[in-house]
């Protein structure tokens, strides 16, 4: 038995090829998602323990080469190469297995200890793909196991085999790739100098590796070997070698080296690829065709968009009341009691009012919303539909300076700002990135849903909630395109990979909804206890009314509202649904339709819904960009939520 049985696994392999299904077979619940060091890229690692062992696992991020053309790229084979996991899984789509051997090629190149998830293997059947997992292990020389992650199926075997190579039951014996005979003589004599000149970048990277980088021209290497003494002799050695390259193959090394590695690619895949069946149009390549669609796809999006609302606000409100009749009705009653009896009145006025009653009205108010739209929000992730409606949204978010894939962090934006925020990384440059992060906040929260349903859609009915998001929908299209045209720069086209549709699994669902909503509750609910007792200490010392005045000419003169609604409006900068719960706190009432007229809910809503989400988008934004860009995005949605509250409030006075 070993006394440290700890090892370390990384996932690698493309996007879209199960590896987060995977992950999160593995780890289940205890996942930890941050950003890798220093980095604007997401890090997810979890822990399980399997025969004895801690296993810690780490989901690199899905790329589709070990190259340097982007951060991904460069965090994934930095982390491979110098932390030196003990083991690589390296996930594979067994329905594209070409395109995704280029990629294994690349890790044997690295020389890490490593075998292969064949994953995807229900829709390689269904595309009538057979291969031959045995010629395929033979072939590479390591373990090859198929797997269908969404069901769990080979999960347990996979990490078998970990703990089989782990403990030399089974010895790696991994494929060396050999390129064309002029290719290898040049590799051979790079390697040569790079062993004699470098001896002390050999020990981060294998010298073969750092030869087939220099050929590529992989400006990292290239940077870190300039560091070194003997570097630029190395360099120098290295471009004679590729001129001479260049000059036998008439084109550029970097394709000379991709070419080579495809043709190794293709020929792996065809040695062990058969179609058994001729490849028939399955039911979710219909269903692709038909919500792809140039004409009936528009259609099914909205539809898809409109059941979104509809579902959340019908079950919210059912939730809502539910919870509402359990706590006003025998909660509340006996810990009043209770409190009362034990402590002195201020004591336990502060605990009622302040803790006890932030608590509830999170509880009744703002999770009966949030959980239903993360419940949904995992599906469309996990079933495939997010990439389709990007697609679908590219010519439109053209128009505002981006492309479809815009489209997704807009959606996130429906559940959370802070994700969407940071999601924006998708897009391929600087100005794209700040483009989309700044319509993207504009975008109404789970946060603020809970005040467009549960104020407007509650009192007024569900069309004048609808209203609303459309109406904020036109103003992102129209702030957006303003941007575009003050912001440099041209939109660049769609390139983005379109996932199989897929069943969603509940465990991944299940998993999704409550690392989010437990995000909500440590995140939020601190703010939310935190404010409702900070706001009942101003009512005990009433400085709450001195502040309320204060603020009138804006509140009560320009913007048409309630004086006491002015410090909900100030708190909703921590969290936008403390807006309406500490409203319902001041004024002693859940019933708002008592203190607030129709034109007043949408006033309220409208305002809410502009102006900065909360503390925490701000400090993304922050982090995403720096300090000047996360204030102006604030100070711009201050006083657009100001001028529109108060416009709004002028028109409808004149119908109402």
């Amino acid at each position: 038995m070993n006394k440290e049985r700890i090892i370390t696994i990384a996932l690698a392999g493309n996007a879209n090829v199960g590896k987060s299904a995977i992950f999160n077979q593995l780890t289940g619940l205890n996942q930890v998602v941050g950003n890798w060091p220093g980095k604007t890229v997401e890090k997810a690692e979890g822990t399980l323990f399997f025969q004895g062992y801690k296993i810690h696992i780490i989901d690199l991020p899905g790329i589709y080469s070990l190259s340097t053309f982007s951060i991904e790229e460069i965090i994934a084979r930095e982390y491979i190469a110098i932390e030196k996991p003990d083991m690589i899984i390296n996930v594979i789509d067994a329905s594209n297995l070409e395109r995704n051997l280029y990629f294994t090629i690349q890790l044997l190149e690295l020389q890490v200890p490593m075998i292969i998830a064949l994953n995807q293997m229900d829709f390689a059947t269904k595309k009538g793909i057979k291969i031959d997992i045995e010629k395929l292990s033979k072939i590479l020389g390591i373990p090859v196991i198929p797997t269908v992650a969404i069901k769990g199926e080979g999960i347990k075997e996979l990490l078998s085999k970990v703990i089989d190579v782990i403990e030399k039951r089974i010895e790696l014996k991994p494929l060396k790739i050999k390129y064309g005979k002029e290719i290898e003589v040049n590799i051979e004599k790079l390697e040569n100098i790079i062993n004699e000149k470098l001896p002390e970048f050999c020990k981060k990277y294998p010298s073969r590796w750092i030869s087939i980088k220099l050929i590529e021209k992989d400006d990292d290497i290239i940077k870190k070997i300039q560091e070194y003494e003997n570097g630029k002799e190395v360099l120098a050695y290295s471009e004679k070698i590729i001129e001479e390259l260049e000059k036998i193959h008439g084109e550029s090394s970097i394709i000379i080296i991709a070419s080579e590695r495809y043709g190794i690619a293709n020929h792996i895949a065809k040695e062990v690829t058969k179609f058994i069946t001729p490849p028939r149009v399955s039911i979710e390549e219909r269903l692709s065709e038909v919500t792809t669609h140039k004409i009936l796809g528009y259609p099914i999006l909205f539809f898809v968009i409109f059941s979104i609302f509809s579902i959340v606000f019908i079950g919210g409100n059912f939730l809502s009341e539910i919870l509402e009749n359990f706590f006003e009705g025998i909660l509340i009653p006996i810990i009043n009691e209770l409190l009362i009896t034990f402590l002195p009145q201020i004591i336990s006025k502060m605990i009622i009012e302040g803790i006890i009653s932030g608590i509830i009205a999170g509880i009744t108010i703002a999770l009966p919303y949030i959980i239903p739209f993360y419940i949904i929000l995992a599906i469309l992730e996990d079933s495939g539909y997010m990439p389709r409606a990007a697609f679908l949204m590219d010519n439109i978010m053209h128009k505002i300076g981006l492309h479809g894939k815009a489209f997704i962090p807009l959606l996130l934006g429906y559940g959370c700002n802070v994700p969407a925020c940071i999601g924006c990384r998708i897009m391929e440059t600087e100005r794209e990135r700040f483009l989309a992060a700044f319509v993207t906040v504009l975008i109404p929260c789970s946060a603020r849903t809970v005040i467009i349903l549960g104020l407007v859609g509650k009192y007024i009915g569900l069309h004048a909630a609808l209203s609303l998001y459309f109406f904020d929908l036109i103003l992102v299209f129209i702030l957006g395109r303003i941007a575009f045209k003050v912001l440099p720069g041209e939109p660049i086209g769609l390139i983005m990979e379109m996932p199989p549709y897929k069943l969603p699994l509940i465990k991944n669902i299940i998993i999704k909804t409550w690392v989010r909503t437990k995000d909500f509750i440590y995140i939020a609910f601190p703010l939310i206890i935190g404010g409702s007792t900070i706001l009942e200490a101003l009512m005990l010392t009433g400085w709450i009314w001195q502040i309320n005045d204060f603020l009138s000419p804006l509140i009560v003169d320009w913007l048409g509202l309630p004086k006491i609604t002015g410090i909900p409006l100030i708190f909703g900068i921590l969290r936008k649904e403390l807006t309406l719960i500490l409203l319902s706190e001041l004024t002693g009432t859940l019933e708002f339709n008592n203190i607030l007229t129709h034109t007043q809910m949408i006033v309220f809503s409208i305002v809410t819904m502009i102006y900065v989400p909360c503390i925490a988008t701000i400090a993304v934004l922050k982090r995403e960009f720096n300090w000047k860009k996360a204030i102006g995005i604030t100070i711009i949605d201050i006083f657009l939520a100001l001028l529109i509250g108060g416009l709004t409030f002028r028109i409808l006075s004149l119908f109402f």
